[in-house]
């Protein structure tokens, strides 16, 4: 058993707020309330800590199959421990893609041996071509989260319908890349005053938009539940409200990136600060901080991209895009939703961990008797340096940056999956 003492327990699922203890016992939690007396063998004083149910991340990329020299399934799921995270949705652009059983069914069996829920999505089209659909009904029996072709978009119109049926008459979600190419001249850097600078081409808010409005009417016309993936534009996230309010079911998700940095990033990270789609404006970002704010954008995911040092050394052009997230998405949250006012706590976590797994179809996790022992604790102002990371990568602008939310533990399945206190004397 483990007895977690005078924890702030913060729930989005019950709105609970409030300090007590904790008590686990299996995979289970068994009580909650005030001075519980219990013999555990594991006693965590959690005075001055948040306890909250384990994040949901639901857009990582853990590169395995085919490029695991980047990221594997093991590091991936300790990086996502070491963020906070007990459960994660991984993208389908592995090589070989997920396109079909053996692969999805490689993934979850690895999955299994990580100590954190680690789930798949598979493609949309077969080999991510945008040509011909999967097999959706077959992947969704086999295990398939959702169906997503992430870092490609789908051009197609009839295939793309076609999908959004498939996966509503499945009850499934479909996510979505949105960059049309045709307003792209070169990826990774917003077209704008930095790219002119930079004398790099850069993407346009345009290549989201055309095809955010698309899929909106799109997912309104089907009724499938469809997700904008890392949305980025003003016009896209006033968009999707649009369309919220016309009755699709519709959903955005938010990268820390996007919602912490402009375009102005790239002139002092350089390759590090590039990524599909790119960050944008001042403008932009408010407006996704914003789209947090009245409930269009639901989630908070990290599209945790790592790559290898020598290949983002590369120059502008030849550097590939994506930054690892999975370790600072919480702290980049707390310092720039909840500390300036934008978001209760309450409220990003809703974001990071109840409004993902109900897109997904999936029971939220909450700190009740009976409900599945998935937490994270964690100091809200306690501040800790960017300074190495449990992923194989270390792309990452906020490199050296001190953020707040220090995460003291991560428990799944009733089992601690990070200790900060062993990590540190490693």
């Amino acid at each position: 058993m483990i007895l977690i003492r005078n924890a702030r327990v913060v729930d989005p699922v019950t709105k609970t707020d409030r300090v007590m203890d904790i008590l686990v016992d299996g995979e289970n939690i068994v009580q909650v309330g005030e001075g519980l007396k219990a013999e555990a063998e594991t006693v965590l004083d959690a005075s001055g800590l948040v306890a909250a149910p384990g994040l949901m991340d639901a857009h990582v990329h853990f590169r395995d199959p085919g490029l695991t020299y980047k990221e594997d399934i093991l590091t991936g799921a300790r990086a996502a421990a070491r963020g906070g995270f007990t459960r994660v949705v991984c993208m389908a652009n592995t090589k070989p893609p997920v396109d079909n059983t053996e692969t999805l069914r490689y993934v979850l069996e690895k999955g299994r041996e990580t100590g954190i829920h680690v789930m798949q999505a598979a493609c949309v089209s077969q080999g991510m071509k945008g040509e011909a659909l999967t097999d959706m009904e077959t992947l969704a029996a086999a295990g398939a989260a959702g169906f997503t072709d992430d870092g490609i978009p789908l051009m197609d119109e009839a295939l793309l319908l076609g999908a959004m049926e498939k996966a509503q008459a499945l009850d499934l979600p479909v996510s979505l890349h949105e960059e049309d190419p045709l307003f792209i001249e070169a990826p990774g850097v917003h077209q704008g005053e930095v790219s002119r600078r930079l004398g790099y081409g850069g993407a346009s808010r345009t290549a989201e938009d055309v095809m955010v409005a698309r899929d909106c009417i799109l997912a309104l016309h089907t009724g499938a539940s469809v997700c904008i993936q890392h949305i980025s534009s003003r016009n896209s996230v006033e968009l999707v409200r649009t369309a919220k309010k016309l009755g699709a079911d519709i959903h955005a998700e938010a990268t820390p990136h996007h919602f912490t940095l402009t375009d102005k990033a790239v002139l002092e990270y350089g390759t590090m600060a590039r990524m599909n789609p790119p960050v944008r404006e001042e403008e932009d970002r408010q407006a996704v901080i914003d789209g947090l704010k009245d409930g269009t954008i639901d989630m908070i995911v990290t599209d945790h991209a790592p790559h290898s040092a020598e290949e983002k050394a590369r120059p502008m052009k030849d550097a590939p895009s994506g930054i690892t997230g999975l370790e600072t998405s919480l702290g980049l949250g707390i310092r720039s939703l909840v500390e300036p006012g934008h978001l209760t706590l309450m409220e990003l976590m809703a974001c990071m961990s109840r409004n993902p797994a109900e897109f997904y179809r999936l029971e939220p996790g909450s700190i009740q008797p009976g409900q599945p022992a998935d937490l994270v604790i964690f100091g809200e102002k306690e501040l800790w340096k960017v300074e190495r990371f449990a992923s194989k990568a270390s792309n990452s602008p906020f490199l050296g940056w001190e953020l707040p939310g220090r995460v003291h533990y991560t428990i799944c399945r009733g089992n601690v999956v990070y200790d900060c206190d062993r990590d540190e004397k490693k």
